[in-house]
């Protein structure tokens, strides 16, 4: 398979149909961290390409993507992943999440053998992508990973018929994992799971000394990166919490694609404007760099 034009980056990851309950209100939409990461990306100009895996006949889940000129290779798979988010309360701060749909693993000859700077391996639950798919990734070129993808594992729910519960379990494999990934994103949870920590400092420290150059930590109010020895930190503010879905997936991706061409330090700033504006609406951040420096020096 060949693109059309050279990636910055080649992200791989599953586009979903969501379910998301809001204070008992139901919408159906896009979703997925291709999807809310692949659409800023674009709009900041970092040219973007996705590998996703879906059923043949829900292909309008990739019509947002097209239109913002991310060059979607789509491998068929016999279901589509159906993700429920349920918000119990309007902050959206707690969620409870369950799969509905699995859309498979990712074998190395799904992926295009592309020449992209970074390769964004954003899966959403245990199962998608494995240690050996890592290994092989990381001889093509560095790799960003989402640890979400090796720790949210897919149990029977007993509230629900119709998906599975997806709950967090220690990644067994992680020093080996983590030998391959230069760029790492985590939330405060899923530090804790993987460290026993609790402080955010010492959470990206530790999973700095596991072999990630990067680590990218996201929490209430603020993104943190560990990178060249240095902490940085960024708020994120936003005016209104409208868009909770996408937060972790939009900033780890556009600090990703910032770091292509400024410090981490600048990228950190960056990104903590840019995800405030993305928590301020419902779906993937639309606007591009004006709209972030504005927010910035506002």
């Amino acid at each position: 398979m060949a693109l059309a034009t050279k990636p910055d980056i080649l992200m791989i990851g599953h586009v979903t149909r969501d379910k998301l309950v809001i204070n008992g209100r139901e919408e159906i939409g896009t979703g997925g961290a291709v999807y809310y990461g692949s659409i800023p990306l674009q709009g900041i100009g970092v040219r973007t390409a996705v590998v996703t895996r879906l059923h043949p006949d829900d292909g309008e889940l990739l019509g947002d993507m097209k239109a913002a000129g991310v060059q979607v290779y789509a491998v068929a798979a016999e279901e589509t992943c159906l993700m429920e988010n349920v918000y119990p309360t309007s902050d959206q701060e707690r969620r409870i999440c369950r799969a509905i749909g699995f859309a498979g693993s990712y074998q190395l000859q799904d992926i295009p053998d592309v020449p992209a700077r970074v390769i964004l391996i954003t899966p959403l639950a245990a199962g998608e992508v494995d240690v050996p798919l890592l290994k092989a990734l990381a001889r093509r070129g560095p790799v960003a990973l989402d640890v979400q993808g090796f720790l949210r594992v897919r149990e029977d729910d007993p509230e629900s018929a119709a998906g599975q519960a997806l709950v967090f379990r220690d990644w067994a494999e992680k020093e080996e994992g983590l030998r391959y990934v230069t760029y790492l994103k985590l939330d405060r949870a899923e530090g804790e799971v993987l460290t026993g920590q609790n402080d955010p400092r010492k959470t990206v420290r530790a999973m700095a000394e596991l072999g990630p150059s990067e680590v990218v930590m996201t929490y209430e109010g603020a993104v943190l990166v560990y990178a060249e020895g240095q902490f940085y930190e960024a708020p994120i503010a936003p005016r209104v919490k409208n868009g909770r879905t996408g937060r972790g997936d939009t900033c780890f991706a556009t600090y990703v694609g910032r770091r292509l061409s400024t410090s981490a330090q600048e990228a950190t700033r960056f990104v903590g404007a840019l995800t405030s504006l993305k928590l301020e609406q419902r779906g993937p951040f639309w606007g591009g760099i004006p709209e972030v420096e504005w927010r910035m020096n506002s």
